[in-house]
């Protein structure tokens, strides 16, 4: 039962009506919308997935058969069996990350974190938090790791093993780090203690359901991989999954005896109704229709490339991506679409929930700006 005052119920529906204005006109960072009637019922239970998600738990009040089911979902959909992965549903991409780097520091014992400037914020933070050294490869101007920067780095510190963190779509321009490529440089570095973890946060959700994308799931040498929950799949609340190579996993296991659970993740108490919203979404849509939002945002993005360019307004987008760069717009666009900026371009992140008639709509509000600069490479894919 509520004890809200009228005064306190009034302010929260004036914030839920900014709020559901505001989503409306939503361009420029990675969510997308959902229903979840299905599980409300249980926001009245103190679920808490506490503990290793495949061990037993003296907290019985949790989701851990279905975040079990989230995991094979994910395992099967980056290629290592079930015998051989472990992983759980995280807090977001950064948690997923920091889990992958902290696996990587036991695992090759003073190495070096190795990932590209256009990398997302956090990870700086990590490798500090987690005491690891590391160093900033330069990136090419689609976002994309410079591989060869990657290969001298290497070589001046070949003594120590070689940790990177590879993006599988950069923050801003959605850049994939290639991991063929990144193998190629390990192999002719003659690197023999290495761990690779991508940061998949929002592009796990998108190149396996690509024909022809770059592979960066487990038939490779990746050890780990973050991705977001509510990115591409979306929910209301930030989440994750991380999955890793089992055995690397067995190195780091502890056993708590307050809550009868190993000590596997990152963070104590987890969000157990996190896990029953994958659940939900992955049960609902399955391969299948996270295929179909896929192709939609892809085919979107082409439409939205050929629009803005068609106006003189410089637009690009990587291949297999759903992120468009776009020359910064004045502030009055940027505040209205909510756009992500830095330096002088902001871009466009298509999403599931992502109609023509928005493209259409910022476009007209493009076009009407003053000062239009000619692109002289109308309608350009990033290479």
């Amino acid at each position: 039962m509520s004890h809200l005052t009228p005064q306190d119920k009034k302010k929260l529906n004036a914030l839920y009506a900014t709020l559901k204005e505001r989503s409306e006109n939503f361009l420029g960072y990675p969510t997308t919308t959902f229903d979840y009637g299905d599980i409300e019922p249980f926001l009245k239970l103190p679920i808490n997935n506490i503990g290793d998600p495949f061990g037993e738990s003296r907290y019985g009040v949790n989701t851990h058969t279905l975040e079990r089911e989230v995991l094979d979902f994910f395992a099967d959909l980056y290629h290592i069996h079930s015998k051989n992965y472990w992983g759980y549903v995280t807090h977001g991409g950064t948690e997923g990350n920091m889990y992958g780097l902290y696996l990587a520091r036991d695992i090759c014992v003073d190495g070096i974190v190795y990932f590209s400037e256009d990398t997302h914020y956090s990870v700086p933070k990590i490798v500090r938090v987690l005491g690891m050294r590391h160093i900033i490869i330069r990136s090419q101007e689609n976002g994309e790791m410079d591989y060869d920067d990657l290969r001298t780095a290497i070589r001046i510190n070949r003594d120590k093993p070689v940790i990177v963190l590879a993006n599988i779509g950069t923050t801003m321009k959605g850049g994939v780090d290639v991991i063929e490529k990144i193998e190629r440089v390990l192999r002719e570095s003659a690197i023999h203690r290495s761990y690779i973890h991508c940061d998949a946060a929002l592009g796990g959700m998108i190149l396996p359901f690509v024909r022809h994308a770059p592979v960066f799931d487990f038939r490779t040498s990746v050890d780990s991989i973050a991705v977001s929950g509510h990115k591409f799949i979306g929910m209301p609340f930030p989440s994750g999954v991380v999955i890793a190579k089992k055995q690397n996993v067995e190195r780091v296991k502890a056993a708590i005896e307050y809550v009868g659970a190993a000590d596997t993740t990152i963070s104590g108490s987890r969000n157990g109704i996190a896990s029953l919203m994958l659940w939900a979404a992955i049960r609902s849509l399955g391969r299948k229709g996270f295929e179909a939002r896929a192709e939609h945002c892809l085919a979107l993005t082409r439409y939205a490339v050929a629009k803005i360019s068609a106006i003189g307004w410089e637009a690009r987008a990587n291949d297999f991506y759903n992120t468009i760069v776009i020359r910064r717009p004045p502030q009055s666009i940027v505040k209205k679409w909510q756009l992500a900026v830095q330096d002088d371009i902001a871009h466009i992140v298509v999403m599931p929930h992502t109609q023509k008639i928005q493209i259409d709509l910022l476009v007209k509000d493009l076009e009407a700006m003053p000062h239009k600069k000619k692109s002289q490479k109308q309608n350009r894919r990033i290479a």
